[in-house]
């Protein structure tokens, strides 16, 4: 399994943190569940708009498609004028898990 993890900074005087989140739920994560090889997502943030997204794949190939397609470029697309500075992007072997099933409340 890979992890692909984006960090981003949304500039929260133009869309409000809440409003950034649910975008990404409505817009970005059925796009993302149709992609072959997604495996989940976790989205971090905290109140002054930093946080990151962190994106499960089963493979490196299927978290390379994404990127190779143009589907990752088109996903920060929508983002692009809430941004405070370009989001950076780094992947990652996952070595561990231990998740239990919580989701937020």
């Amino acid at each position: 399994m890979v992890a692909r993890v984006t960090l981003f900074e949304i500039d929260t005087l133009r869309l409000d943190l809440r409003a950034g989140v649910e975008r990404f739920g409505d817009v970005v994560l059925p796009a993302l569940r149709e992609q072959p090889g997604y495996a989940g997502v976790y989205v971090l943030a905290n109140p002054d708009g930093r946080g990151l997204v962190l994106s499960l794949w089963e493979s490196e190939a299927a978290a390379a498609a994404g990127l190779a397609s143009g589907f990752y470029a088109a996903q920060l697309e929508r983002f692009v004028t809430v941004f405070r500075s370009p989001p950076g992007r780094e992947s990652y072997d996952v070595a561990l898990v231990d998740a239990p099933a919580l989701a937020p409340g």
